[in-house]
This record gives structure tokens, sequence and C-alpha cells, in this order.
């Protein structure tokens, strides 16, 4: 076994009626619950990044009395401040209900330190601390992953970017990843950075098409 499906925060605050949802985050559920199937088929183990704040956490527009999604900095680096989301033990910060969540061998949490933001389920964004996952996907042999999730042009691209630059092959499941587009081609260019550092799209049918050569 070489190869992981990692989820990207398929959580309930990320989709509909949730406090930061992505535009039909909801579509990727089902995306994601085939590649499962498939993953079972192929003894490929599943595993699942959870954003998982504390409740005063610097990143919320709420802890500077700002709109959501203004921009300004956090201890020292650029941030987009949110809505408040995710938060620790909450109904929101929680998988989708109706993602197969006993495929998931394990999950990882990130965005614990209230004064740094963590899109990346592999490093926060200033990169001063890491998660669990890579020492995890080391440990189990895994060289290879397959990314999909919310939001394209924030988490999915930053677990890419990391995921590349650490030496994993990364396959990035396009139709199972929806972005935030505060500006309008925001996941249109987050694809074309990963990309670019070497990621290879597909959509899911495709993939599994290059799977059964």
């Amino acid at each position: 076994m070489t190869r992981a499906l990692l989820l990207v925060d398929l959580q309930n605050d990320f989709c509909a009626g949730g406090a930061l949802a992505v535009p039909q985050g909801d579509s990727t559920i089902d995306i994601a619950n085939r590649l499962i199937d498939w993953c079972a088929i192929r003894g490929d183990t599943v595993v699942a990044s959870l954003d998982w704040h504390p409740a005063h956490h610097g990143s919320f527009a709420s802890q500077h009395q700002v709109a959501p999604y203004s921009q300004g900095q956090l201890d020292g680096l650029a941030q987009t401040f949110w809505p408040d989301h995710c938060v620790q033990h909450s109904e929101g910060a929680t998988l989708h209900p109706l993602l197969n969540q006993r495929a998931i061998t394990q999950t990882f949490t990130k965005g614990e330190n209230p004064l740094v933001d963590s899109y990346s389920a592999f490093f926060d964004n200033g990169r001063r601390q890491a998660t669990a996952l890579n020492a995890w996907l080391q440990q189990h042999h895994i060289t290879d992953l397959i990314i999909m999730g919310l939001a394209t042009d924030y988490c999915v691209k930053f677990t890419v970017l990391d995921a590349l630059d650490l030496g994993y092959t990364v396959s990035v499941i396009t139709d199972g990843c929806r972005g935030v587009n505060i500006q309008p081609q925001d996941s249109a260019n987050a694809f074309i950075d990963m990309a670019a550092a070497g990621a290879t799209l597909y959509t899911l049918d495709d993939w599994l098409e290059t799977q059964h050569k």
C-alpha cells in the first residue's frame, strides 16, 4: 500500500448552511464516496484533514471587528479574515453526514494555534509547525496521494503544494473540489498553480479510466 486518498476539510461549515459555506461544496461528497469505494477495492487507505479552530482564533473576522473576507495581517503574515468556522467540537467542525466516514482510517487536525491560520493539511501558513500528517504517511510508506476537498483556492491548493514539496506524487480530482472564489478566477488560478508545481489534474471519470488501463 503506497497510495492514499486525502480528503481535505469536508466539514459541515464548508457545505450548504455552514458558517463558511463554499458554493456547491456539498457536490464534493458524492465524488468522495465514489473514490472511497474505489480505494476500498484497491486496498488504498483513506485519510482526512479537519479545520479545528479554537473559539477565538485570530483568523476570525469577529476577533478584529472587521468584515468577513477583508484582508489584513495575523502575526506578521498576510491574512484573509473569515467568518467564525470549524470551532473545535462544534457541529460545524464535524465531517459531512453523508460522507462515508467509516472508511476513513485517520483524521488530522489543523488550525489549532490561534496566532496563525493553517490552510495546508501539512503545515500552518508560516510553516512554523507541522501537523501529524506527513509523519503518519511516511510511517505507512505512502508515496502517492489523491487529493480532493474544500476549498480549491485555499486548503486544497496549499495542501497540494506542500505535498509536492515534501516529495509525494499528487493527483488532484478537480470535480471533487470547490472554491471560495473571493475573486472569480481564484479556483482556476489555483488549479494552474497546482499543475505548474507538478500535480496531475483529473476529473474523477478520467482518473478511474486511467486506473483501468
